[in-house]
C-alpha cells in the first residue's frame, strides 16, 4: 500500500475532548470518505498538543499546519481548500498577533519552537492507542537494550549520569533513590508510578498518559529491572477518565506483546503492571500517604524514616516516581545520560513540563530546558498577560507553592533558584496573575484549598493552617489588626518547620512568599482599610467618575440588584445602600469610569 500524503491528527486531550474533538474527528472522517480520500488521507487520533485554550485542534502532516477552535461545520471547508485543492484554511490556522508570516506553520509559533520536548517527545505524533505507533518512535528500544546488554546497576548508572532529579516536587535524585531501593534485602520490591496529581490548575501528569503511556510503562519496567522489583502500581487520579481508559489498553496491548508479564523479551525478567483509582484526596500525592490509600487504609501519611525505599507497600522496599520522571527514564536509557545531562544547568538536568494557567494569552501545557527565564515562559510561550494588563506575580509549586513578583521575572526555573526565592519547582503548576489581583486573598484561598485539603493527622498543620486562614479571612474583611500580621508570620513559620509530611511543611509559602513581595498589600488592608486590586468586597467602594460616564447605560443594565441609575447619555450613579460590590459594573464598563477604593 502506498503511503499516505497528508496524516489530519486530531487531539484527543481531555480539554479537547471537552470541545468535542471526538464530534470534529467523525465529522473528518465523513468528509474524506465522501470525497475518496481514504487511500490518500489518514486521520488519527493523538495526545493533548499543549496548546489547551486554542482547542479543538487538528495537525496536518507533513505540512505542520495548525487548526486551531475548530467547529464542525469548518471540517467540510478544510478538507476542500487544504486537502483537495492544497490551500491552507488561513481563518482557521492560529495567527498569534503582529506575526509577519502569512501562514505559519506550527514550528513558527513561539508557543511551540520555544519549547523542548523530552517527556513529551512523542506528543502529536503517535496514537497513544496504539501500541505499533510507539513501537515504530522507538518504544521499547531501551527495554530490550536493558534486558540484553546492561545489568540493574548499569541501569542505575545511566540515570545517576543524567543527573535526573524526581518531577513529582522534591527533586531528589532519581538515581540515588533507585540504589537504596536496590540494595535494601527486606523481600519482594514494588515501584510506584504517582499519577494523583491534585494541585489545581495543573494537568501535566495526566496529559503524558493520555499521549504516550507506554512511555510511562516503559520508564517502569526499566526501574523495576533496577531495583529488583516485579509488580508495578500506577496510583491514578479519580478524575481522570480519559487517562484511565487509555492506560488499561496499552497495559493490555503491552501484555499481548510480551511487554509485561513473565519472561519479557524471553528473559528471566517478569514485570506487570496494576492501576489503582484515588479516592480523591490531595495528601494522597505525598508519598507515604498514597502507600497507605494503596493499601487500602486511610490516606494519611506517616513520619519518615523508614523511607518507602526501605519499608514502604506493605512494609517492603518500594520505589515511587511520578509519571513525568518515568517518562524520561527510556530517552536516557536509549540515548544516554550523557545527552540528558547536557540539557539544562548544572544542577538542574533535563527539561520539566509546566501548566501555564492564569491571566496569560496562551494557556497550556508547556515542557522547557531546565534554566529557562520566568520572562521567556511568560512573554515568549505565554505570549504576555491577557488584555494588556500589567504583570503582578507567579505562583510556582502548585497550592503549596509561592508567589514570585515582577523584579524576579528573570529568575531561572531551576529547583534551586525557585527554593531560594520561596517558592519550589513542585510537580509543575505556574498561575500568572495581573495587576487586578489581591496577594492577600490569593494566599486565603490557597489556605482554604490547604485547610480543606489536610488530613488532620498532625496538630501544626491542622490547627495552623486553620488559624492561618482565619487571620487572612480578617484581613480580608477588615477586622484585623496590625499584631495580627506578626501573628500570621509566626504561625507560618512553625507550621513549616513542625508538620509531619510535605503538605504541611510547604502549606505556608504563600503565606510566606506574599508577605515577604506584597507586604504593602497586607498593610493596606490592615491599617487602611483599603484593597488596592479591589478584590476584597468588604473593604471596596465603588463609584462612578462624572466627567469619564457618558451614560451608555450599560453598567445599570448589568447591575444585578438595579443600585445604577441615572438618564441615558447623562452621567450615571451608584447608590451605596444597594451596591453588593459584586464588581461587575467595573467589569462591563468600557470607559473606565467605574472607580474602586
Amino acid at each position: 500500500m502506498k503511503p499516505y500524503r497528508a496524516q489530519m491528527m486530531v487531539c484527543g486531550g481531555t480539554s479537547c475532548v471537552s470541545n468535542k474533538s471526538y464530534i470534529i474527528k467523525k465529522a473528518l472522517e465523513r468528509e474524506i470518505e465522501k470525497h475518496g480520500l481514504e487511500d490518500e488521507i489518514q486521520v488519527g487520533s493523538t495526545g493533548c498538543f499543549g496548546f489547551c485554550a486554542q482547542g479543538p485542534v487538528i495537525m496536518v502532516r507533513p505540512d505542520s499546519i495548525y487548526y486551531h477552535l475548530l467547529k464542525e461545520e469548518d471540517i467540510p471547508r478544510i478538507v476542500k481548500e487544504h486537502l483537495i485543492k492544497g490551500i491552507p484554511l488561513k481563518e482557521k490556522i492560529y495567527i498569534p498577533p503582529e506575526e509577519k508570516i502569512p501562514v505559519p506553520k506550527m514550528d513558527d509559533l513561539d508557543f511551540f519552537n520555544c519549547q523542548r520536548l523530552i517527556a513529551f517527545r512523542n506528543r502529536g505524533i503517535i496514537d497513544p492507542e496504539n501500541i505499533e505507533d510507539y513501537i515504530a518512535h522507538d518504544g521499547y528500544i531501551a527495554l530490550a537494550k536493558a534486558l540484553t546488554s546492561m545489568t540493574p546497576e548499569e541501569i542505575i548508572q545511566e540515570v545517576k549520569k543524567a543527573g535526573l532529579r524526581g518531577r513529582g516536587g522534591a527533586g531528589f535524585l532519581t538515581a540515588h533513590k533507585w540504589e537504596l531501593c536496590r540494595v535494601s534485602e527486606n523481600g519482594e520490591k514494588y515501584v510506584v508510578c504517582n499519577a494523583d496529581e491534585g494541585d489545581p490548575g495543573a494537568y501535566m501528569d495526566r496529559s503524558i498518559v493520555e499521549s504516550d503511556p507506554h512511555s510511562v510503562l516503559e520508564g517502569m519496567a526499566l526501574g523495576a529491572r533496577a531495583i529488583g522489583a516485579s509488580v508495578g502500581f500506577v496510583f491514578i487520579r479519580h478524575e481522570y477518565p480519559i487517562a484511565l481508559e487509555t492506560l488499561n489498553k496499552a497495559i493490555k496491548q503491552a501484555r499481548d506483546y510480551g511487554l509485561l508479564g513473565d519472561n519479557i523479551l524471553g528473559t528471566d525478567f517478569c514485570f506487570d503492571v496494576y492501576v489503582h483509582r484515588s479516592a480523591g484526596a490531595f495528601v494522597c500525592g505525598e508519598e507515604t500517604a498514597l502507600m497507605a490509600s494503596l493499601e487500602g487504609r486511610v490516606g494519611e501519611p506517616w513520619a519518615r524514616p523508614p523511607y518507602p525505599v526501605e519499608k514502604g507497600l506493605w512494609y517492603k522496599p518500594t520505589n515511587i516516581n511520578n509519571v513525568e520522571t518515568w517518562a524520561n527514564i527510556p530517552i536516557i536509557i536509549s540515548r544516554g545520560g550523557d545527552w540528558f545531562s547536557q540539557i539544562g544547568t548544572e544542577t538542574s538536568k533535563g527539561t520539566k513540563v509546566f501548566s501555564l494557567v492564569g491571566k496569560i494569552n496562551n494557556t497550556g501545557l508547556v515542557e522547557v530546558p531546565m534554566g529557562i527565564t520566568m520572562r521567556d515562559i511568560i512573554y515568549k510561550i505565554g505570549g504576555g498577560i491577557a488584555n494588556g494588563k500589567r504583570f503582578k506575580a507567579i505562583q510556582t509549586g502548585g497550592p503549596s507553592g509561592g508567589c514570585i513578583p515582577e523584579e524576579l521575572l528573570d529568575l531561572p526555573v531551576d529547583f534551586e533558584s525557585l527554593r531560594e526565592a520561596g517558592s519550589m519547582m513542585g510537580s509543575g503548576g505556574m498561575v500568572v496573575m495581573d495587576e487586578d489581583t489581591c496577594m492577600v486573598d490569593i494566599a486565603r484561598y490557597f489556605m482554604r484549598f490547604l485547610m480543606d485539603e489536610s488530613c488532620g493527622k498532625c496538630t501544626p498543620c491542622r490547627e495552623g493552617i486553620i488559624q492561618m486562614y482565619l487571620i487572612l479571612e480578617n484581613i480580608c474583611n477588615g477586622e484585623a489588626k496590625p499584631k495580627d500580621l506578626d501573628l500570621l508570620q509566626e504561625l507560618a513559620q512553625v507550621v513549616k518547620k513542625a508538620s509531619l509530611c510535605q503538605l504541611g511543611l510547604t502549606a505556608p509559602n504563600p503565606v510566606l512568599s506574599t508577605m515577604k513581595y506584597f507586604k504593602e498589600e497586607y498593610e493596606t488592608h490592615v491599617k487602611e482599610g483599603r484593597c488596592p486590586a479591589g478584590v476584597c468586597k468588604a473593604l471596596v467602594t465603588y463609584e462612578i467618575d462624572q466627567e469619564k460616564c457618558n451614560g451608555c447605560m450599560v453598567c445599570a443594565k448589568n447591575c444585578p440588584v438595579e443600585a445604577i441609575s441615572g438618564a441615558n447619555k447623562m452621567p450615571h450613579v451608584i447608590d451605596q445602600d444597594k451596591c453588593t460590590k459584586c464588581g461587575f459594573c467595573y467589569d462591563v464598563c468600557k470607559f473606565d469610569a467605574i472607580l474602586h477604593h
